[in-house]
């Protein structure tokens, strides 16, 4: 990839990929404040100020390899009247909070086709291939974050399904689970998992 290419592709996919990643973490924080932790807030991570949010090395990564992530919000579970089930919800909203952007993003990519001649195609053609680019980013964050491996989303909404000891015994995988995630990932069996299930909810969502 030369430089202009490579120039043209961030200027694209940075805006759509920083807003889906600060509302995934935001509704993360969010549901947790509605549920009586109040950390991510004290600490000045409830806000919707991306450079809050970001991490490094997820962006570069998703840039590299189109997977990438986002600092996590901090979410204490002893605020909460039944930690297991709240945190089932708390993780549950950041990929949904993507689902719900990603329908967004597709209505109105409908509406920029139809309306495309009330602007100059020097303005209306990169903002389509923006919000088309945040259709496929948010189903990929939502997708990625559902894989029931910790410390994503998925491991979380897993452990408040199951039995308490079941779960705890579950929750022992997290410092484990970084490494794991990258030996699926670069063995090319969690690409070939995710990659399908995000391709298929792209061409429901475009159609």
């Amino acid at each position: 990839m030369d430089l202009n290419n490579f120039i043209q592709q961030f200027v694209i996919l940075a805006p759509p990929f920083l807003f889906a990643l600060t509302i995934h973490e935001f509704s993360h924080g969010y549901i947790a404040r509605l549920l009586g932790d109040p950390t991510a807030e004290n600490l000045g991570r409830l806000t919707l100020n991306p450079l809050k949010h970001i991490d490094p090395m997820g962006a570069i990564c998703f840039f590299l390899i189109k997977i990438g992530w986002a600092k996590p919000i901090p979410v204490d579970p002893r605020y909460f009247k039944n930690p297991q089930k709240d945190m089932l919800w708390v993780s549950l909203a950041g990929p949904a909070s993507n689902l719900f952007l990603a329908i967004a993003s597709a209505i109105l990519i409908k509406l920029l086709l139809i309306f495309m001649h009330l602007l100059p195609q020097t303005v209306m053609l990169p903002l389509i291939q923006m919000v088309g680019a945040s259709i496929w980013i948010n189903i990929m964050l939502a997708v990625f974050n559902l894989v029931p491996i910790p410390p994503l989303d998925g491991s979380k909404i897993l452990m408040g399904l199951l039995p308490r000891q079941m779960a705890i015994s579950f929750s022992r995988l997290e410092p484990y689970g970084f490494i794991i995630i990258l030996i699926l990932f670069y063995t090319g069996i969690l690409p070939k998992i995710i990659f399908p299930i995000i391709k298929f909810t792209q061409n429901i969502m475009v159609q």
